[in-house]
Formats: structure tokens, C-alpha cells, sequence
């Protein structure tokens, strides 16, 4: 009757309040006249949800094809990693490799490290030859001079860095065993390394 409560009747104890997980989480649309129902706003189509959204850091590496694809799925399925490399020039080539000579304090991490070619020969054969220099600098301006003489043909065979074919990821220990395992998946198991010359690197080729 008039001015009585809804809320239920009386002597009963009030409803349960609903837990906010089971509530929609759209607002139902207030009621309209009869015949005049407003028509609710479509939602994003299929194609446009599952659009993968652009991430700077990931287009910062220039990376191309499979291993471009490969760093948005790893992203997605490991938010928090961080990439360390992507494609280089001639000249960032010849300074990984020479910081990774020094770091290793092997004169042969080169020849340890990359398959035999004319090029990674050529390039060992450098730091054999010149013995006194050895700073960073001093061992990645010598190898810049090799990677400057080569044919492109000859370069690609060197590294996949090198045409944007290839990334490497900064190690971790918190989730290591699930991210080394997501880089096989895409990678395949031969073209993900967590070593390179005795040295930690984690480093995935396509």
C-alpha cells in the first residue's frame, strides 16, 4: 500500500547484498517509450579488440617479419621483459661483439661464439693479429674495419642481428624457466640461445 517499503516484507531480514563480481558490468539502459527504444552502442568488432596495440619499445628495435610478431606475442605473454637488442648497424655489430670479447676476456669469443663464416673468420683473425689493443673501443673499431670490407651477402651470414631477424632479452631469474620457454616456442628450440661464448645472453633468430 502507499508508503510502505519495498525492500521486503516485514519481520524478514533485508535481501543479501549481491556481490559486485556477479553484477553486469554494463548499466542496464534506463526504459523509454514504447516504440522509441534506443538502440545500444555497438561494441568493438572482433578485429579491433584483438588488434595488439603498438609498443614503442618493441618498434624501437626495428626488427621485421617473424621477429617482430615474435617480440609483440613474448610481450604479451611476459609484460614485465625488457629487450635488450634488436637490429644493428655495422658499427653496433662490431661494439657487441667487441664488449662481449672484453667481458669474456677471451681472445677467441668470436670464434667460440659465431658459426664459421668468412666473415666471423675474418673477424677473429683481427683480434688475433692485434693483440695489443684492448679496450672496447680499440677492439670495435678494428672489427668495424672488417665488417666494412665485407660483401652484404657475406654479413648476413654473420648475424640475423644484422637484417632485423633477431632480439635479445634481458635475463632474469623471476620467471626465467617460462620465458626461455615462450622463446623456444617461437623460435625453435635451435635458434634460442640463454648462453653465447660462456657468457649469459638470451637471444632468439628467426
Amino acid at each position: 500500500m502507499p508508503g510502505t517499503s519495498t525492500a521486503g516484507s516485514l519481520g524478514l531480514t533485508p535481501p543479501p547484498v549481491i556481490d559486485q563480481g556477479t553484477q553486469a558490468v554494463i548499466p542496464s539502459p534506463l526504459p523509454a517509450a514504447v516504440g522509441l527504444a534506443k538502440t545500444p552502442a555497438a561494441a568493438p568488432v572482433a578485429s579491433e579488440a584483438a588488434a595488439p596495440k603498438s609498443d614503442p619499445d618493441i618498434d624501437a628495435l626495428d626488427l621485421r617479419g617473424e621477429a617482430k610478431k615474435a617480440a609483440y606475442a613474448l610481450k604479451k605473454a611476459h609484460p614485465a621483459v625488457k629487450f635488450t637488442s634488436g637490429r644493428r648497424d655495422k658499427a653496433a655489430q662490431a661494439s657487441a661483439m667487441a664488449s662481449n670479447v672484453v667481458k669474456s676476456k677471451n681472445r677467441k669469443w668470436i670464434e667460440k661464439t659465431y658459426k664459421s663464416t668468412v666473415v666471423s673468420k675474418a673477424c677473429q683473425q683481427w683480434v688475433d693479429d692485434d693483440p695489443d689493443k684492448l679496450t672496447k673501443d680499440e677492439i670495435a673499431a678494428g672489427l668495424l674495419s672488417v665488417l666494412d670490407a665485407q660483401a652484404d651477402d657475406d654479413l648476413s651470414l654473420l648475424s640475423k642481428h644484422l637484417s632485423g631477424d633477431a632480439f635479445d632479452v634481458q635475463p632474469v631469474e623471476t620467471d626465467a624457466d617460462a620465458i626461455k620457454q615462450t622463446l623456444r616456442d617461437l623460435a625453435g628450440p635451435d635458434n634460442f640461445l640463454d648462453m653465447e661464448g660462456g657468457l649469459v645472453r638470451w637471444h632468439a633468430q628467426f
